[in-house]
């Protein structure tokens, strides 16, 4: 079986933050969900853990930050293609989320954008070509200088 990643957020507006994740592409898994918390399906091995503040703090004592104002993750998910990138991006736009809160990134063999989603926690979403990935870190280095 292959390792499962679920990331965990607090949200302040649960429906609000279900819709917009399944917005920009995930799916709730209604068996990891109620109404205090919802399992969203990213890919086969990434989940979002949504999790409103009272459920978040019976895991932690700790403070919840206001992701607003101050980050704690930058999450980054890889997408197939700078189109791809832009599509995601517009999508969250569209679904109330902040656009490229952080610059856009293009090196030429990488590019990648950012958006924020209705609580603040940053996204970023990158595509790398494929061919200068394999090529090594040393190749990627000097196309970024070039670029």
């Amino acid at each position: 079986m292959p390792q499962l990643m679920f990331i965990n957020l607090p949200v302040a507006d649960l429906p609000r933050s279900i819709a917009f994740y399944e917005a920009v592409g995930a799916t709730k898994n209604p068996m990891f969900s109620d109404d205090t918390a919802a399992c969203m399906v990213v890919s086969d091995v990434i989940h979002v853990m949504l999790l409103t503040h009272d459920k978040w703090r019976t895991f932690t004592d700790r403070q919840i930050p206001d992701a607003q104002v101050s980050a704690q993750v930058l999450l980054c998910l890889s997408r197939d293609s700078r189109e791809a990138v832009d599509t995601v991006v517009a999508q969250a736009g569209g679904a109330g989320g902040v656009i490229d809160p952080n610059a856009t990134q293009d090196y030429g063999f990488m590019y990648g954008r950012s958006y924020a989603d209705p609580d603040g926690h940053i996204w970023e979403v990158m595509w790398m070509d494929p061919a200068a990935a394999s090529a090594g870190p040393e190749a990627s280095a000097a196309d970024a200088t070039t670029a």
